[in-house]
């Protein structure tokens, strides 16, 4: 089994953009979403980790721009942002992606997200996004801004309900360049059955070295962003340090 790396590609009004910590109004614009998902691919890269901030804020859509760029790529994409309900759930997977993350629903409709789970399996992932608050982690859920109960009770629920992965965000990190919460990340790797893929923080080379250590441990993957906006390395070199 592989450490497999996804870079992100972060769509608001049909623009590729970077947050801090998640936050609304702290967007950083890299410019054309298919111009960064195709150089992506042409490094090496085998997933791609597509995201509708609109949606997510519950602002819009760039359902069509996704669509179009899923079906122009000829490597894995996992599309996450706004997925509710059936409807957007089955346009999701009618782009063609492989995959698709759940998040907010999973926090305010966990019924229907299990039942998703039983009905697609490996396509749906649970997107779990946490701040630490009060010395207790919780989750957040409508573009990180509501609170979604304590994060274990999540992990447990979705791990009974058979998800077979979570990618796991630790907000304080996102966007930030401060390193990846490894730490956490292994404790929710302890408590399912479940694959994590790592979200948020990833700086340096050191920092996909770190975290590919724990492979064994359930956690097979991770998603990169700004690092590699800001050229602090290529994927081509990130590419290499999995498979050395």
């Amino acid at each position: 089994m592989d450490f497999t790396l996804l870079p992100a590609v972060d769509v608001v009004d049909g623009q590729a953009v970077r947050l801090e910590q998640g936050e609304a109004g702290t967007e950083k614009n890299y410019g054309a979403p298919l111009e960064a998902a195709l150089k992506w691919q042409e490094q090496g890269a085998t997933w791609l980790h597509f995201v509708d901030l609109d949606a997510a804020f519950g602002r819009g859509s760039n359902h069509e721009l996704m669509a179009e760029i899923t079906r122009a790529l000829d490597i894995n994409v996992e599309l996450t942002g706004g997925i509710r309900d059936d409807a957007s759930l089955e346009r999701a997977l009618a782009t063609g992606a492989q995959r698709v993350n759940i998040g907010t629903a999973a926090l305010k409709n966990p019924e229907w997200t299990s039942d998703a789970i039983k009905r697609h399996g490996e396509k749906i992932a649970i997107d779990i996004a946490v701040r630490k608050e009060g010395g207790q982690w919780r989750t957040k859920g409508d573009g990180w801004t509501s609170d979604g109960g304590d994060v274990w009770e999540v992990v447990e629920r979705f791990d009974a309900a058979g998800c077979r992965r979570f990618v796991v965000t630790d907000v304080s990190r996102d966007g930030t360049l401060a390193g990846p919460n490894i730490d956490f990340l292994r404790e929710v790797s302890a408590a399912t059955d479940a694959f994590v893929t790592a979200s948020g923080g990833i700086a340096t080379l050191d920092d996909i070295t770190a975290l590919a250590a724990y492979l064994d441990e359930g956690i097979d993957s991770a998603i990169i962003g700004k690092a590699l906006y800001e050229n602090r390395f290529t994927l081509a070199e990130a590419l290499q340090r999995t498979s050395s």
